[in-house]
């Protein structure tokens, strides 16, 4: 089983790497093409469309490599249940970003196209749920590669855009058309692949929706602390602004999709340890603790020694600003992954009812900080409030409350480096 993890990561982030390379460029000739005002728009869009993206996903993300690893026979009618589901609340959620835009940014025309041509995205995110029966099977190497040609063809299309130096609206349109060719290839290989045909069932949505529930206003939370302050700096301080924060934001998880892969690529194989014994259960969840933490601890200190150079290269002296915003936002990742690792956790120990008390506590405290410190410290304001609220929720507040304080023995017993030297003598074993 670890033997496959390793593979299955090697796979996403190997797809990974070069995806991440050719966003870069495109990114950066993005930004500097739009400047700091347009960029800006672009991520006050892609800010109120998250927003509203775990309402679309009703917590179904939360749960279904749960539901695929406990239930295979009926992986058919748990994928199908979940994309009806989703898709049905997409449309509800795209007229709800039109409805806050319309009214939060009232006659600025520009804005509500951009926002809402931005908003098909959740469409197609809603398409794309079928990624979590490729977790639960350990194929992600097929949903790495589909995502890598998905990605070139639309990076393509945007150095179009750039050298025909189009209007800011088919910017907002793209990244929608990136997902709509994921999604359907997706699906079209899970019909090839799958055993179960998809199929809606109202017992499946109704049992499903039981466990998910807890992770809708959970993700909502989290989403708002994450999101919320380019939302404000846009209010508060205008469309530059959240351009500059929005860039250091960028850079800050340029390597995201490194963390992100070696903890869905776990999830599946914890999960199923529990079924042997506690013990095994919690070695593998140390483990995963481990690798975060170090891996993130040296990603913080390399960007945040070179954040000068590192935006002088990829976004150019208009964007010189964002270099002092970089220093501290990069460390905030560190937490948020820690919180990604805690829910697997939750999730095994079906704890979910505890992740609102978490998250609601992360987004007052988030929201509070920010209201205070950007008009005194503009972007630097927003940048503490991140870092902050991402200690805050995801350590502070988990260690707190008692029914889950074993996660965070196993989070502290993580910083323990013979876990990562274990992990790799397992992973040399292997080979």
């Amino acid at each position: 089983m670890q033997n496959k993890v390793v593979k299955n990561a090697a796979w996403i982030i190997a797809c990974k790497i070069i995806q991440s390379l050719l966003g870069l460029v495109v990114s950066m000739l993005s930004a500097r093409y739009l400047g700091p005002s347009g960029y800006g728009l672009i991520n006050y869009a892609t800010s109120v469309v998250a927003f509203v993206a775990p309402i679309m996903q009703l917590g179904l993300n939360g749960i279904l490599v749960q539901e695929i690893v406990n239930a295979p026979e009926k992986e058919g009618e748990t994928v199908g249940t979940a994309l009806v589901m989703c898709v049905t609340s997409s449309v509800f959620c795209i007229l709800g970003v039109l409805s806050f835009v319309a009214i939060a940014n009232h006659g600025e025309k520009t804005t509500l196209l951009v926002c809402g041509l931005y908003s098909i995205i959740l469409i197609f995110q809603a398409l794309e749920m079928t990624q979590y029966w490729f977790q639960a099977k350990l194929k992600s190497k097929y949903v790495s590669v589909v995502a890598l040609i998905g990605y070139i063809t639309i990076s393509i299309y945007r150095i179009i855009l750039l050298i025909q130096q189009a209007s800011i609206y088919w910017f907002a349109l793209s990244q929608a058309l990136d997902l709509m060719i994921i999604s359907v290839s997706l699906l079209i290989i899970y019909k090839k692949m799958g055993t179960d045909k998809l199929r809606f069932s109202k017992e499946a949505m109704k049992r499903m929706f039981a466990k998910s529930k807890h992770y809708i206003i959970s993700n909502l939370m989290v989403t708002i602390f994450v999101q919320t302050d380019r939302i404000m700096l846009k209010l508060m301080l205008g469309n530059e602004a959240t351009g500059f924060y929005s860039a250091a934001a960028t850079c800050a998880t340029l390597t995201s999709f490194v963390f992100n892969a070696i903890i869905d690529s776990a999830r599946p194989s914890i999960l199923e340890s529990q079924k042997v014994s506690e013990e095994a259960f919690e070695e593998n969840m140390k483990r995963l603790y481990c690798v975060i933490i170090y891996l993130s601890l040296a990603q913080c200190l390399f960007i945040t020694l070179l954040s000068p150079w590192i935006v002088q290269i990829l976004y150019g002296r208009d964007y010189a600003p964002t270099a002092q915003v970089l220093r501290l936002v990069v460390w905030y990742t560190t937490f948020a992954y820690l919180g990604m690792v805690r829910n697997i956790w939750i999730l095994a120990k079906e704890k979910q009812k505890y992740l609102w008390i978490i998250n609601l506590s992360g987004v007052l405290m988030n929201v509070t900080i920010n209201a205070v410190l950007i008009p005194v410290w503009g972007i630097m304001g927003a940048a503490f409030a991140s870092l902050f609220t991402e200690i805050f929720a995801n350590v502070i507040v988990s260690t707190l409350i008692k029914p889950i304080r074993r996660n965070s023995w196993l989070m502290f017993t993580g910083l323990n480096p013979k876990h990562l030297a274990g992990m790799l003598r397992l992973i040399k074993r292997k080979k």
